[in-house]
């Protein structure tokens, strides 16, 4: 009887192995170059953060991409550009700048029916800011008690279009307040005293710069109003002789 080993197909190699597991194992020498381990390649910066410009120079690497404090845009006027610019909107800039001085109510009513756009909006303001503008008149002499209830709509404004706060004006042209501008509810409580100030001391000019932003970036209300079509019958026919 042969023996089963012979004829398996796998004896060599098995027989190759017992023969490698009985050479000793001879000890590297330090003479033997050993094979360096690959080494991770560095990956340079600007692979790991993703870098640009802004408009200012300042690169965009070093804060948060997508940061709404650096992406603010600017008012479109000043404060005291009373008469706006001379583009397609001169005309409206004077009427908002006249509504302004003469009837600041009706002026008020308008930017807060372009910013709310609800029906009724446009008295719901104006009415109770002519009821705080008689007061102020008949008891102090001046205009000084509606801007201390019209100041939330500079507010809602800046918070709807992402504009730039006083305070956040200030540190970009001083450079000072850095850590304070940073901190968002800071900030927000800074910005919402400046817009008080802005209306309390600069009432009409405060109401012209947001009509004249208002008008710049939202139609009025009555624009969006859909077609009615209306069908005309037509005049009466006669068959002629």
């Amino acid at each position: 009887m042969e023996n089963t080993d012979e004829s398996n197909p796998l004896l060599p190699n098995q027989q190759s192995e017992v023969k490698d597991e009985k050479k000793p194992n001879k000890p590297i020498s330090s003479t033997t170059p050993v094979p360096p381990f690959p080494a991770d390649p560095v990956k340079p910066l600007s692979a790991a953060v993703p870098m640009g410009w802004t408009a200012e120079g300042v690169p965009m690497g070093h804060g948060v991409v997508g940061d709404p404090i650096m992406n603010r845009a600017q008012w479109d006027s000043g404060l005291c550009a009373c008469f706006g610019r001379t583009d397609e909107f001169c005309s409206s800039d004077i009427e908002v700048c006249l509504l302004g001085s003469v009837v600041p109510c009706v002026l008020y009513g308008s930017n807060a029916e372009r910013l709310g756009s609800a029906p009724g909006t446009f008295a719901n303001h104006c009415l109770p800011y002519t009821g705080l503008y008689l007061i102020g008149q008949s008891f102090f002499g001046s205009n000084c008690v509606a801007p201390c209830f019209t100041y939330p709509s500079r507010t809602a404004i800046r918070r709807k279009f992402n504009l730039e706060g006083s305070c956040e004006a200030f540190n970009r042209s001083s450079g000072c307040c850095g850590s304070f501008v940073e901190d968002e509810v800071q900030r927000e409580q800074c910005e919402s005293i400046c817009d008080f100030a802005t209306h309390f001391f600069c009432h009409p000019c405060a109401l012209c710069q947001e009509g004249r932003e208002l008008r710049r970036r939202l139609p009025h209300p009555g624009f969006n109003a859909q077609q009615v079509l209306v069908m005309i019958p037509p005049n009466e026919q006669t068959m002629g002789r």
